[in-house]
C-alpha cells in the first residue's frame, strides 16, 4: 500500500478526491456481489422447490406406481364388542358367519389367607414353620403342560424359598403381605400352559395353596374357541389368523347368535389415496406458476450494506422479497419441469383395451377462466366435499371405485408411473451440470458461485491497486510541493537577511 499523504501542502482534500474517482469503479465490485447474493437465494428457491418436486415422487408416485398399494380390503363385523378384526393383503372379499364360543383363560391359583402360630404378620421371609410349627419338609409336585416336576421344601424354607423354586418351574408365584396370600399362574394362557399342585408334608397346606384342603381357588387354563363358518378353530391365545384375516375374541356370543365378518375392497382408502396425491401435486403445480408467472423486478437488485444503512428493516425485508419472488420468472428450466409433468399426468392410459384419461374419472382443471391465478393447472375431483367448486357434482371417481375398482386400479398405477419416470427423467444427472435426483442445475449454480468468489477478490485487488496508485500520484505531490516550500522560503531567508 502506498503512503497515503494528506494535502497539506497542496491545500486539497485528496481523500475525497481519490474516494470519488473510486466510487466510479467499486460499482463493478457492487454488481458482482450483488449478482452472487442473487444467484445464492435462486439456489436456495431452486433447493425449496426441488425437495417439494422429489417429495411428490418418492413420497406418493413411487408407492402408487404398484397395483397392490391399492389392493387394500376392509372388514366390518356386526358385533364389534365380541370380536375385532384385521384384514390382510390375502383377504377374500365375501361375508362369514362367526360364534365366539370361549375366551382364552391363564391358569390362576389363588392361595387361601394364612397365618402365622403367633399371631404376627407374615413376611417372604418367614418360615413355614412359622406358619405351622410341626412342618418338618415335605415336597410340592407340579404338572405344567402335562411335565411333572417335584420341589422339596427343607424343614427351615421360607416363603420366599418356595417361590423361587416355583418361579425356576416357570410359573408366576408371588406373596401379597397386605392379604397375607400366595398367587400362582401360568406365564401363558391357554389349556397346555394349565398346571395342577400336590405334595406331602403338608406344604401345601401350610403355604394355603391346596385347593382340597384349605379353601385355595383354582381357574384352570382354557383355549379361545370359535366357530367360523361350522368350523372349529381354537387357540391358546384369543387371536385366530385365518385366511388372510387377524381375528380377536373380545366376549363370548350368546347361544343363538352369529356374527356377520364382512370382508371388501376399502374405497374409501383407494379414493384417499388419489385424493392426497392430487392434493400434493396442486401445492407443487401452483407454486411453480407462482414462481414462474411472478412479476418483474426491474430496477431491484440485492443490497449492499452501504444501502441497507439508509433503509429500515421493513423496507428492506420488502424490497428484498420483490428480488426474490422473481427469480424464476420465465426461468426456462422451471417451464421444462412444469410443462414435462403436466404432460406425463394429462396424458392418455390403456386400460382393458381402452385408452382412458383423468377426466374420465371426474378430475378436471377448472378451466382458465374460473380458475384463480397460477391455479388453473390445478386438478379436482368432481364430487369432493372438501372442494368448493366441484363439491355438487356428482362423484364419478367414488362410484368407479366402488364399481369397477380394477379399472381405477390399473389406470392410476400405470398414469403414476408415467408421471415417476418423467420426473426422473426430468432429474437425471447432466455431467457439470445437474446432480442426480434434482430439478435444476445445482453443479452449474455451484460452479458459477465459485467463479464469482474468484471475480470479487480480483476486482478488489484491482479497486485496491487503482486507489493506492492514486495515492501514491497525490504523495509525490506532495512531496515534490514540499520541496518546492522548501526551496522557496530558503531564498527568502537569505534574501531577507
Amino acid at each position: 500500500m502506498a503512503i497515503r499523504m494528506t494535502g497539506m501542502y497542496s491545500g486539497l482534500d485528496t481523500d475525497s478526491i481519490i474516494q470519488e474517482m473510486v466510487s466510479a469503479r467499486r460499482t463493478k465490485v457492487d454488481s458482482a456481489k450483488k449478482a452472487q447474493t442473487k444467484l445464492s437465494w435462486k439456489q436456495d428457491a431452486w433447493k425449496n422447490l426441488n425437495t417439494k418436486l422429489k417429495n411428490l415422487q418418492t413420497k406418493f408416485l413411487a408407492n402408487m406406481r404398484f397395483t397392490t398399494s391399492y389392493s387394500k380390503k376392509v372388514t366390518k363385523t356386526s358385533n364389534d364388542s365380541a370380536v375385532s378384526v384385521l384384514t390382510g393383503e390375502n383377504a377374500v372379499n365375501g361375508v362369514q358367519e362367526l360364534k365366539v364360543k370361549h375366551l382364552a383363560k391363564t391358569a390362576y391359583l389363588t392361595g387361601a389367607e394364612i397365618k402365622s402360630d403367633s399371631g404376627e404378620k407374615l413376611t417372604a421371609l418367614s418360615k413355614l414353620t412359622d406358619i405351622n410349627p410341626e412342618f418338618k419338609g415335605g415336597n410340592i409336585t407340579a404338572t405344567i403342560g402335562g411335565e411333572t416336576k417335584v420341589i422339596d421344601v427343607a424343614a427351615d424354607a421360607t416363603i420366599s424359598d418356595v417361590l423361587t423354586e416355583l418361579k425356576n418351574l416357570g410359573l408366576n408365584a408371588s406373596f401379597d403381605e397386605k392379604n397375607q396370600r400366595m398367587f400362582v399362574s401360568a406365564k401363558e394362557s391357554g389349556e397346555a400352559a394349565d398346571f395342577t399342585l400336590s405334595g406331602s408334608g403338608r406344604a401345601l397346606t401350610a403355604l394355603g395353596l391346596s385347593v382340597k384342603n384349605n379353601g385355595a381357588t383354582k381357574i384352570d387354563g382354557q383355549d379361545a374357541e370359535i366357530e367360523l363358518n361350522n368350523a372349529t378353530f381354537k387357540s391358546s391365545k384369543n387371536t385366530f389368523e385365518i385366511n388372510g384375516l387377524t381375528i380377536t375374541a373380545l366376549n363370548t356370543t350368546k347361544e343363538d347368535e352369529v356374527v356377520t365378518v364382512t370382508t371388501e375392497q376399502d374405497t374409501d382408502g383407494i379414493y384417499d389415496m388419489v385424493k392426497n396425491f392430487l392434493k400434493e401435486y396442486n401445492a407443487v403445480i401452483n407454486e411453480m406458476d407462482k414462481l414462474y408467472n411472478a412479476d418483474a423486478a426491474k430496477g431491484y437488485e440485492p443490497l449492499t450494506e452501504e444501502e441497507k444503512e439508509a433503509m429500515s428493516e421493513s423496507e428492506i425485508e420488502e424490497w428484498e422479497k420483490k428480488v426474490k419472488d422473481s427469480l424464476l420468472r420465465r426461468d426456462e428450466n422451471l417451464s421444462n419441469v412444469m410443462s414435462g409433468i403436466r404432460e406425463a399426468i394429462g396424458g392418455g392410459i390403456e386400460v382393458g383395451g381402452k385408452t382412458l384419461y383423468l377426466h374420465d374419472f371426474g378430475i378436471n382443471t377448472l378451466g382458465y377462466f374460473n380458475a384463480a391465478d397460477n391455479e388453473k393447472h390445478a386438478l379436482h375431483i368432481d364430487g369432493d366435499p372438501d372442494n368448493e367448486f366441484t363439491s355438487g357434482n356428482a362423484d364419478k371417481l367414488k362410484s368407479m371405485i366402488a364399481g369397477n375398482p380394477d379399472t381405477v386400479i390399473a389406470f392410476f398405477s400405470k398414469l403414476s408411473q408415467n408421471v415417476y419416470d418423467k420426473m426422473t427423467d426430468l432429474s437425471k444427472s447432466r455431467d457439470g451440470y445437474r446432480s442426480f435426483g434434482n430439478f435444476y442445475d445445482d453443479k452449474k449454480m455451484k460452479t458459477d458461485y465459485t467463479d464469482y468468489t474468484s471475480k470479487i477478490q480480483q476486482l478488489e485487488k484491482k479497486l485496491a491497486d487503482y486507489e493506492d496508485s492514486w495515492y501514491a500520484k497525490f504523495s509525490k505531490m506532495e512531496t515534490a510541493l514540499a520541496k518546492m516550500q522548501s526551496n522557496t522560503n530558503a531564498v527568502t531567508s537569505l534574501l531577507g537577511g
